[in-house]
């Protein structure tokens, strides 16, 4: 097998980020990255085998993503990790926001203005229960107004960093809250976890509206072509529920008939990935993330909860049968 790697968007006859003629053959003419290419370093990223060993006891990791955003994919993965939290109190579980410019976590799991604090093994993260733990850029930045303006190659610098710092124990599943879209983030979270140990897969997360899911579309299609593992795609803000009434209405119809794809649903079909299943829009659970409460817990009866332990069987069912990573 070639250790050259191409990256899915590369010009034709390209030779690979990693061959001595990148950046250097006729096909890098014109190529944005051609002078990265050339004076960059050749060979595998030895923070691969860094973080192969820093994540060797966590067993399951699982990619939140999403070419669109605001379809809530932060959202979804706070309430994935406090679900899987509350579901088996006996298991250890981590998130990671990697959205470096738009870090949600800290006030969307309660822990806003807490601080990551360094010891000889690495970064500890902050622990929002007994079994769940974050980490984020935002614990680094001195005011929650602070703006990061990153180029693209300080952006994989602090993946890297969070993938080889952070002391995260034992783990059975690692989350990691990613922006929205297939660019240098998602690339370098990919290429590291290739690496590593255990399981891995992704979670894809839409809204009903053509809009979303012409995006998702391409996320499906960035998946397949990396060979990132998809478990399957939750359509959010499927109908909103009542909070006195808990009647459930359609906010963001999916459009069917010659020009629609009748949802998320239907696009799984069609593109032959599981359907997890639909959240619906509580007004609750937006006032619990700008609190940074535990929606589950405040609003147990909720039809969104309900959804949700079923969303996460599905995703259990996933880890347990998928093959370990070699």
């Amino acid at each position: 097998m070639s250790t050259t790697t191409i990256p899915a968007d590369a010009p034709a006859h390209c030779p690979g980020t990693e061959s001595n003629d990148a950046g250097k053959a006729s096909a890098c003419a014109g190529c944005p990255n051609q002078q990265i290419c050339a004076t960059g370093p050749k060979g595998p990223d030895p923070a691969i085998a860094l973080v192969r060993e820093k994540l060797t006891d966590v067993r399951n990791k699982l990619l939140v993503l999403s070419g669109k955003g605001g379809v809530g994919k932060s959202t979804v993965t706070a309430l994935l990790s406090r679900a899987m939290a509350h579901r088996t109190p006996e298991e250890n579980f981590g998130v990671l926001d990697i959205d470096i410019c738009g870090p949600s976590q800290p006030r969307v799991l309660g822990v806003l203005g807490e601080q990551v604090h360094q010891s000889g093994s690495g970064w500890s993260p902050v622990y929002i229960e007994d079994n769940l733990s974050l980490m984020s850029i935002g614990f680094l930045l001195g005011s929650p107004d602070d703006a990061i303006i990153w180029r693209g190659p300080k952006k994989n610098g602090m993946i890297r960093q969070f993938l080889t710092e952070v002391d995260w124990g034992q783990l059975d599943y690692l989350l990691l809250d990613t922006p929205p879209g297939t660019s240098d983030e998602h690339l370098s979270a990919t290429t590291f976890l290739r690496g590593t140990t255990g399981r891995w897969g992704a979670v894809l997360v839409t809204t009903p509206q053509e809009v979303a899911l012409l995006d998702v579309r391409k996320e499906i299609s960035f998946c397949k072509k990396l060979g990132i593992p998809i478990a399957g795609v939750i359509e959010n803000m499927s109908g909103f529920v009542c909070p006195k009434c808990t009647v459930q209405s359609m906010i963001f119809p999916a459009r069917t008939g010659p020009n629609g794809t009748g949802g998320a649903e239907a696009m799984c079909q069609e593109m032959e990935v599981p359907y997890l299943g639909q959240l619906p829009l509580d007004p609750r659970l937006t006032k619990c993330c700008d609190e940074g409460k535990d929606f589950i817990t405040e609003f147990p009866e909720s039809p969104a909860v309900t959804a949700l332990d079923a969303i996460v069987t599905k995703v259990r069912t996933f880890f347990e049968e998928a093959p370990e990573n070699m």
